[in-house]
C-alpha cells in the first residue's frame, strides 16, 4: 500500500520544484476577497474612540449625544472603563456604528470624555526606569575567565520597539442573523478564531461562522478576534446589520501590537586562541503595558562555557507587545552578534575566521561551517572583506555577518481527502494562507501523492466549518498542514487502491501511481487512467481524514525542527553624512524538505526585506507628554523601498542531507539576521560601532565623532 513518507528525490512530479501560486492570478486581477473588501447588505460602518492620552483615570463617558447623530444606529460604551485607568493611547472607550463611515466619524467628535491625567512612563532605554523582577543564570565562573581573557571587548547595543506594519489592518466584518454569527476576519487563527467569544456574544460556538479566504499580513499580531471582534459582533446583534470594524492605520501601528525594544550591555572575553570563553551581559527593554520576556543572550553560541546574564521589563505606557515574525531572536540575536563581531574586532581577527573558530560553541557546527562557506563565495568575501576601520576616502565598504536559528516543528493538523467518482480531489482543511503561498503547498502534496497535475486539485480551506487546523505561528504551518495532507491523501488513495486492485489482477500494495495513472510496480504496462480508477468507486466519493501528530510525523520523517541560517551583508558608508547603502545581502538558509522552492525562496527575501527595513529605517517614537505616537502613519513610519534593498541572493540548502530530514519552518529564520549582519557591516565600514538600531545618518554621524573618525 502507498506510504505516507516523501517519495524519493528521482520520483518527486511536484515537490521541491518552482511552482507559482495558485492564488496569484485571482490576487494580481483584484478578484480576490479580503476582509476590506466584504461589502454585505445593509451594512454599518464602525469607528472607535479611542484613550487620547498613555495614562488616565476614566470618570464618565457621556455618548448621548453620538447616539442622536446623523445615520447612527449604535453606539457601545466600553463600562468597564469607567472608573478605571487607562494605561496607552488607543485604549477603547466607545464604539459607534453608522450608515456611512463619514457619519461615524462625525458621531466620535460628539462623545465626551471625563479623566483625569496620571504620570506616564514612556522612556525604555533608562534601565533605572526597570520595575520587573531580573530574570537570568549564571554558569561558571565568569570574573576569572574575563581575568584570563587575551581580550575583553565591552559594547553596548540596543533594537528599539517597531510595529506590525501588516498591509492589511486589523478586524472584520461581523453579521448576526437568525441566531448565528459569521464573521470575515483578518486572522491568523481561522479555526480558533472564535474560541472564548460565545461567552461575550451570547451566541453558540457551533453557530460562529468564521471565513478568511485571503488575509493582508499577520506576522504575528492577528492570533486572536481581539477586542474589536466581540464590538463588531455586539453591534451587529444590536443593529441587526452587518458591521464592518477595521483599524485605521494610526490606531492599527499604535494599538494592533509591537515587537518589544531591547538594550543591553555586553562583555565577552576572548582567548590567546580567538576563542570565546565568557560573556556577561545584562539586558532590559519594554513590551509595552504588559510583561516582558528576556530575549536569548548569548544566542546560537550558547555553548560558550562562562555565561552571566540579567534581563528586566520596563513597563510603559504603550501599546502591549505582541508576536512578531520570530519573537526575541531579532533581539537576542543583534545583541549577541554585534557583541560577537566587536570581539573579533578588538582581538584582531577577521570575522569570518572568528565565525568559524567558534562555530563548535552552537549546537550545529557543521551545518553553519557550509553555510558560511556558501555564503562568503556569494558574496565574493575574499575580494571585499578587511578588518575593521581599514577602509579610506568619503564613501567606505565593508561586509558584516550574522547566523541564526529556528525551531519550525510542525503544527496540530487535521485534513480531509476527498476523491470523487468522476476523479475529481478535493483538499478541505480549516487552515489559512497569510499570502505565504499555504494554498499551493496543500496542492503540492496532494497532488505529487495522486500523480496528478496541480490544476486537478481544489484547495478549500480558511473556513472554520472545514477541519481543524492551528494558527499560524511559530513557523508550524507548512509542516502541519504538509504532514496532515500527506497522510489524508495516502490514506484516501490507499482506499482507491483496493477498488482499483481486482481490476488489475494484482494486490493493491503492488500498485502505484504516477502521470495520471495506476500501475503495477513490477509491470507500469498493466495500468488504469486516474479518471477511470476512479470510475471505478461507484457513486459514493473517498473521503478520508489525516491528521498532524507531531511524534508520529517526526518518526516518519514527514516533519523536523531546527534549522540554521547565514546572512551577510554588504554596505557603503557615507562618513560625511552618515548615509548606510545596502549594496547586496545574501542569505543561505535550510528548512528541510522544500515543497515549493519558489515559495520558499520568496519568504527568505521577504524575511530579507523586513530585516532591512528594521535595521535601517524602523523605530516607534512616541510624544511623552502625551504618550501618543508620533509617527502613526505610513509617511513617517519609514519602511524600505526598491531603492533601499540593493540586489539580494538567496541560496536554499537542498542536498538530501537537509531534505532527509521533513519539512521545517521557514517564515521566521530569514527575518533574524538583518539587522545584526547590516549593524556589523556597518562597524566593519566605518570603523566604530553605531550601537543602536535603526542606523539614520543622525546615529551613524554621532557615532563617528565619538570614534574619532569626524572631528
Amino acid at each position: 500500500m502507498a506510504t505516507p513518507q516523501w517519495p524519493k528525490m528521482e520520483k518527486r512530479a511536484l515537490l521541491g520544484k518552482r511552482i507559482s501560486r495558485l492564488d496569484g492570478p485571482v490576487k494580481a486581477t483584484g478578484q480576490a476577497k479580503y476582509a476590506y473588501d466584504m461589502n454585505r447588505p445593509g451594512m454599518l460602518y464602525a469607528r472607535c474612540c479611542f484613550a487620547p492620552y498613555g495614562a488616565m483615570k476614566i470618570n464618565g463617558i457621556d455618548a448621548s449625544a453620538a447616539e442622536k447623530a446623523p445615520g447612527v444606529r449604535a453606539v457601545l460604551v466600553e463600562q468597564n472603563m469607567i472608573g478605571d485607568e487607562v494605561r496607552y493611547v488607543g485604549q477603547i472607550l466607545a464604539t459607534v456604528a453608522a450608515d456611512t463611515e463619514e457619519q461615524a466619524h462625525e458621531a466620535l467628535r460628539l462623545i465626551k470624555v471625563d479623566f483625569e491625567r496620571l504620570d506616564m512612563v514612556l522612556d525604555d532605554m533608562n534601565p533605572a526606569n526597570a520595575t520587573g523582577k531580573p530574570s537570568g543564570k549564571e554558569e561558571g565562573t565568569v570574573d576569572d575567565a574575563m581575568a584570563a581573557a587575551k581580550v575583553v571587548s565591552e559594547g553596548e547595543y540596543g533594537i528599539p520597539v517597531i510595529t506590525h506594519c501588516c498591509l492589511e489592518a486589523h478586524g472584520q466584518v461581523s453579521e448576526f442573523k437568525d441566531g448565528e454569527m459569521t464573521f470575515w476576519p483578518s486572522t491568523q487563527s481561522v479555526s480558533a478564531y472564535a474560541e472564548g467569544m460565545d461567552q461575550s456574544i451570547e451566541v453558540e460556538q457551533s453557530k460562529i461562522h468564521v471565513d478568511c479566504q485571503y488575509m493582508g499580513g499577520g506576522f504575528g499580531s492577528k492570533f486572536s478576534h481581539d477586542q474589536w471582534g466581540v464590538i463588531g459582533a455586539l453591534l451587529s446583534k444590536q443593529t441587526g446589520r452587518p458591521v464592518k470594524l477595521m483599524l485605521e492605520r494610526d490606531q492599527e501601528l499604535m494599538v494592533a501590537g509591537n515587537r518589544p525594544s531591547a538594550f543591553g550591555k555586553v562583555r565577552v572575553a576572548v582567548s590567546p586562541e580567538g576563542k570565546m570563553t565568557a560573556i556577561d551581559a545584562d539586558v532590559w527593554g519594554t513590551g509595552g503595558n504588559g510583561g516582558y520576556r528576556m530575549p536569548p543572550v548569548p544566542y546560537v553560541f550558547e555553548g560558550i562555557p562562562n555565561v552571566r546574564n540579567k534581563g528586566q521589563g520596563i513597563k510603559t505606557n504603550r501599546g502591549s507587545q505582541r508576536a512578531w515574525r520570530a519573537p526575541s531572536h531579532p533581539q537576542g540575536c543583534f545583541i549577541t552578534m554585534a557583541a560577537v563581531e566587536d570581539a573579533a574586532a578588538a582581538a584582531g581577527i577577521d570575522a569570518l575566521e572568528f565565525f568559524k573558530n567558534n562555530l563548535d560553541l552552537t549546537s550545529r557546527p557543521e551545518v553553519y561551517a557550509e553555510q558560511l562557506d556558501i555564503a562568503a563565495e556569494l558574496i565574493g568575501y575574499k575580494t571585499k572583506a578587511h578588518l575593521r576601520g581599514q577602509g579610506e576616502g568619503p564613501v567606505r565598504r565593508g561586509i558584516g555577518i550574522s547566523i541564526h536559528t529556528w525551531g519550525g516543528m510542525g503544527h496540530p493538523s487535521n485534513c480531509d481527502a476527498i476523491i470523487n467518482p468522476d476523479g475529481s480531489v478535493e483538499i478541505r482543511l480549516g487552515t489559512q494562507d497569510l499570502g505565504s503561498g499555504t494554498r499551493t503547498v496543500v496542492g503540492i502534496v496532494a497532488a505529487e501523492t495522486y500523480g496528478l497535475p496541480l490544476e486537478a486539485i481544489t484547495v478549500s480551506m480558511g473556513n472554520n466549518k472545514y477541519p481543524f487546523s492551528s494558527a499560524s505561528g511559530g513557523s508550524t504551518t507548512v509542516g502541519g498542514v504538509s504532514s496532515s495532507t500527506r497522510i489524508a491523501c495516502t490514506n484516501a488513495l490507499n482506499a482507491l487502491l483496493e477498488v482499483v486492485a481486482p481490476r488489475l489482477g494484482v494486490a493493491p500494495e503492488a500498485l502505484e501511481v504516477a502521470g495520471g495513472k495506476i500501475f503495477e510496480s513490477a509491470k507500469p504496462g498493466n495500468s488504469i487512467a486516474w479518471k477511470d480508477a476512479c470510475g471505478l468507486m461507484g457513486p459514493n466519493p473517498i473521503t478520508k481524514q489525516g491528521a498532524n501528530e507531531q511524534k508520529a510525523s517526526q518518526d516518519l520523517k514527514l516533519i523536523d525542527a531546527g534549522v540554521g541560517g547565514v546572512q551577510m551583508a554588504d554596505v557603503s558608508v557615507d562618513i560625511e553624512t552618515g548615509v548606510v547603502t545596502l549594496n547586496e545581502m545574501v542569505a543561505v538558509q535550510d528548512c528541510g524538505l522544500i515543497v515549493d522552492l519558489k515559495t520558499a525562496e520568496s519568504q527568505v527575501y521577504g524575511g530579507l526585506i523586513m530585516g532591512i527595513t528594521y535595521a535601517l529605517y524602523e523605530e516607534a517614537l512616541y510624544n511623552h507628554k502625551t504618550g501618543r505616537m508620533l509617527n502613526g502613519d505610513l509617511e513617517f513610519y519609514r519602511l524600505a523601498g526598491l531603492k533601499d534593498i540593493g540586489q539580494l541572493k538567496v541560496h536554499m540548502m537542498t542536498t538530501e542531507k537537509y531534505d532527509s530530514r521533513g519539512v521545517i519552518g521557514l517564515g521566521e529564520p530569514p527575518v533574524i539576521s538583518p539587522g545584526a549582519a547590516i549593524s556589523n557591516a556597518v562597524a566593519n565600514a566605518a570603523g566604530v560601532r553605531v550601537p543602536h538600531l535603526p542606523l539614520t545618518p543622525e546615529r551613524v554621524i554621532v557615532a563617528l565623532q565619538k570614534g574619532g573618525i569626524l572631528v
